[in-house]
């Protein structure tokens, strides 16, 4: 039986996803890409409810408002902040309120912020230099893996090898270099590539624990073949926030 044959399902949502994500980038325009993102976050963050075992069901609303206000605020990295602040307002006016409740507000949220503000200072660029780093990051890591991979990295993901780990890291380094140099200089893309391919990972570790936590396979079934919504963009959360923090510091 062919690759195809065997993954068909996942090969074609897969193929599905990555033409939709080149036709919005190509047409780059900034309501589109709000409502694009807002989609996306709102259904990684029912998953993430379901994750985290929050018990309340009349969250996601606040999630749309939160995402309403980022489309005309100009620092919607910071929203995750102040509705930090918020929350914990209420529950020193309310010591009933569980903190288990505002996780979703920092995961996906955060990630999520992150990325549409780094799109809003930085252009539709730094969306494809995020998304070749992350792409190439598991790819890479999957191959040498495969091949070379005996090694286990750590418990929390039995499938990763420490071989793939590095793997992955030095192939989006370089591969994301160049992905890099429409927007910062040699140095600064190598660096902030490398640092960008780590985080990813860790990232795709830290949904890899909510779900051992929750005792499921994936955080969703919406994507035939891939799981969840968190199943795909896990690695991008993290690295999103670290390119962001980086190309401001570094640029």
């Amino acid at each position: 039986m062919s690759i195809f044959a065997q993954h068909s399902e996942r090969i074609t949502t897969g193929l599905a996803l990555v033409a939709a994500v080149l036709v919005i980038g190509f047409i780059d325009n900034f309501f589109l890409m709000w409502l694009f993102f807002g989609a996306v976050y709102l259904l990684a963050f029912k998953e993430a409810i379901m994750l985290f075992g929050v018990e309340k069901d009349n969250l996601l609303p606040f999630a749309a408002g939160l995402w309403l206000i980022a489309g005309v605020y100009p620092y919607g990295d910071d929203l995750f902040v102040l509705a930090g602040v918020a929350y914990a307002s209420a529950v020193a006016f309310n010591k009933e309120l569980p903190w288990r409740d505002f996780f979703p507000f920092i995961y996906p949220t955060a990630g999520m912020l992150f990325i549409f503000t780094m799109y809003q200072e930085y252009g539709v660029l730094s969306l494809l230099w995020l998304l070749v780093v992350v792409a190439l990051t598991d790819v890479g890591a999957y191959a040498v893996g495969k091949s070379i991979g005996k090694t286990p990295f750590c418990e929390t993901s039995p499938n990763k090898t420490m071989e793939g780990v590095v793997g992955g890291v030095v192939v989006a380094t370089f591969g994301g270099m160049f992905a890099g140099l429409g927007i910062v200089d040699f140095g600064v893309a190598l660096l902030i590539s490398f640092a960008v391919s780590i985080t990813s990972i860790f990232g795709d570790l830290f949904e890899s624990s909510l779900k051992r936590a929750a005792g499921v396979k994936d955080s969703g079934d919406i994507l035939p073949g891939h799981g969840g919504v968190l199943d795909r963009i896990d690695g991008y959360l993290f690295a999103g926030v670290t390119m962001l923090v980086l190309l401001r510091g570094l640029v």
